[in-house]
């Protein structure tokens, strides 16, 4: 199954968690060398689709479909027939607009229908501000899943390689039909000992689709070799970024592969996998992205063979190579699943799915390829699945993933309460004694190692713990850091909006800043409220430096983890104040005392 502890995967979640620890850092950096250490805290209704073919001289094609770069490679067969011209085919489909060519018979493009199904758009800040003012700004891109790369095989094209080899530019007939179905294509190509058949097929509706290849030896001696399945993806760089620090989450797309039991990923600067680790029990193959995913899996079950990745800033590439051992007048064929849509787990779950089952005859316990597994929360998983669970549960209710956000704060704040309210009496407790620390201050300026000493003392006689106040914070960082883990991994929320013109998408930045900036200052708000636990310098730096950290780290990150760290910054506020004053209430009516907290060990304080 797919390796969460890769570094592959966990690159961002690493980059969020030092980013959010860094504040936490700095807290431990003050109390731990310049304050004594504290005592020890104990994831319409269907056509059949319509086929369009035309003549190469009759025109292009449609224009929802852009034509190939260049998918041929190789030279046209001697036998084949010099008066077949090209042929250029749309599909169109509810969810998927296809197109392909006799060209090497594979696709020119697999562009995704819908308002969701679009390239991620980046806005500049004048472009964020215009849509605050309710400019319409140009969409992006419909997503297109197959861009041929220019120069190489066409996503869908298949060779052979070995002493009879075949391109995999070699020019097919195309006919509509197959299977006897008129909702298909098939397209046949012959050159040296081989004829080689290609059939589509599409279910009713839905992202997939059955592919079936089958390769005849015409010749009167057996031949050996390597079937080739080609899958590529041409890429625009202005719609992928590489994740970085301060430059936001990242959505490069991957050549995948599912070899055994891991799947091997790459994108441009990432080391080759060794070839002894792509050889194996072949589960699924193809391009990988962010909220997106085309691949293929052989439908009865994993293939043996050998996987070939490359990535390069404008290409993400992968080849698929079985053993091919055909003898003379024998018909070999190899049957695969076919996924060109979004990464929603619901879907992904139940891949093949019931109409792809029927199309390709195949039982109810068909080979399920496991394709959820490119939905990759890592070591987070858990964490992640509760978090979207309950915001699915919110979203059902209110229709809105931003209030579902909202609301999810909520819930987390009031599971912490009583955690927030021990950290408080903590606070208060530590308060009461810096008058005497400034004594022990004073008394050993000279001697910071002495100044630890007696302060240490201290807080051993008090029964007080320093850090009790960072508890909640600790608590909250892997709801963060899971959080922005399910975002920038969930289709669910891709794409989705908050509040009409602002937040147009909840898993990309807010490009106007507004949002990081105010949660900047309502963390200044949050520290100025708590009691100071350092001198006043300390607590000084600390009352900006945490708050200018968190806000330059978030600039690039999420829309909706700044959401949830303002909305929890808003709901501390309040909490801190209601608390407040509530304990003042409790200690005049004490009698001036502390209300007592019951420790781990039974003993009052």
């Amino acid at each position: 199954m797919n390796d969460p502890l890769s570094p592959q995967s966990n690159d961002s979640q690493k980059r969020l968690l030092a980013a959010l620890a860094l504040s936490f850092v700095a807290t431990a950096f003050y109390t731990f060398f310049l304050a004594p250490k504290p005592p020890e805290p104990g994831a319409e209704g269907a056509d059949a689709g319509v086929v369009v073919a035309a003549p190469a001289d009759a025109g292009t094609v449609a224009a929802a479909v852009p034509t190939p770069g260049s998918g041929s490679t190789g030279t046209p067969a001697a036998n084949e027939a010099p008066a077949l011209p090209e042929r250029k085919v749309d599909v169109a489909r509810q969810e998927v607009h296809y197109g392909f060519t006799s060209e090497g018979g594979g696709l020119t493009a697999a562009v995704l229908q819908g308002s969701k199904m679009r390239e991620q758009q980046s806005l500049t800040i004048e472009q964020g501000f215009q849509k605050l003012v309710g400019k319409e700004i140009p969409p992006p891109p419909q997503m297109n899943v197959a861009q041929p790369v220019p120069g190489q095989p066409l996503p869908l094209s298949v060779s052979i390689a070995g002493n009879s080899p075949l391109p995999a530019g070699l020019r097919y007939a195309v006919t509509e039909g197959a299977g006897g179905s008129a909702n298909g294509l098939t397209f046949t190509g012959r050159q040296g000992p081989w004829e080689v058949v290609k059939t589509l097929q599409w279910p009713t509706q839905g992202f997939e689709l059955v592919y079936a290849v089958q390769v005849r030896n015409t010749s009167g001696q057996p031949q050996n070799g390597e079937l080739q399945v080609h899958y590529s993806r041409a890429v625009d760089p202005n719609f992928e970024h590489a994740p970085s620090f301060f430059g936001g989450v990242g959505n490069l797309s991957r050549a995948a592969c599912y070899v055994d039991e891991k799947l091997h990923k790459m994108s441009p600067g990432d080391d080759k996998p060794k070839e002894e680790d792509t050889k194996g029990e072949l589960h699924f193959f193809g391009i990988d992205q962010q909220y997106f995913l085309s691949a293929l899996y052989p439908l009865d079950g994993p293939r043996a063979g050998h996987c070939t990745l490359n990535a390069s800033p404008t290409a993400r590439e992968v080849t698929a190579s079985f053993p091919l051992s055909v003898a003379a007048g024998e018909t070999v064929t190899l049957r695969f699943g076919g996924y060109l849509g979004p990464k929603d787990p619901d879907l992904l779950a139940v891949v093949p799915g019931p109409d792809l089952r029927k199309a390709a005859s195949l039982g109810d316990t068909a080979f399920h390829p496991k394709l959820e597994d490119t939905v990759d929360f890592g070591i987070w998983a858990v964490l992640c699945k509760v978090l979207l669970a309950v915001m699915k549960f919110f979203h059902g209710i209110t229709g809105n993933w931003g209030v579902s956000i909202i609301l999810l704060t909520v819930v987390v704040k009031l599971v912490l309460l009583p955690l927030t309210y021990r950290s408080m009496v903590s606070m208060e407790e530590v308060k009461k004694l810096q008058p005497r620390m400034e004594e022990i201050r004073k008394k050993h300026a000279d001697n910071r190692e002495q100044q630890n000493l007696e302060i240490m003392k201290l807080y051993q006689e008090a029964k007080v713990n320093p850090l009790g106040g960072c508890l909640p914070l600790l608590i909250q960082m892997p709801v963060w850091i899971a959080l922005f883990t399910a975002l920038r991994n969930s289709f669910d929320i891709y794409g989705e909006p908050f509040i009409g013109p602002i937040w147009r998408d909840l898993t990309y930045k807010d490009p106007t800043y507004l949002l990081p900036l105010a949660l900047g200052v309502s963390m200044v708000i949050t520290q100025k409220m708590q009691p100071q636990m350092m001198d006043a310098a300390q607590a000084k730096m600390m009352t900006w430096f945490m708050p200018i950290i968190f806000t330059a780290t978030l600039l690039q990150y999420p829309a909706g983890l700044s959401l949830y760290i303002f909305t929890n910054n808003l709901l501390s506020i309040g909490q801190q104040y209601g608390l407040r004053k509530w304990l003042d209430r409790k200690k005049s009516n004490t009698g001036g005392g502390t209300p007592a907290v019951v420790t781990a060990g039974g003993r009052r304080k």
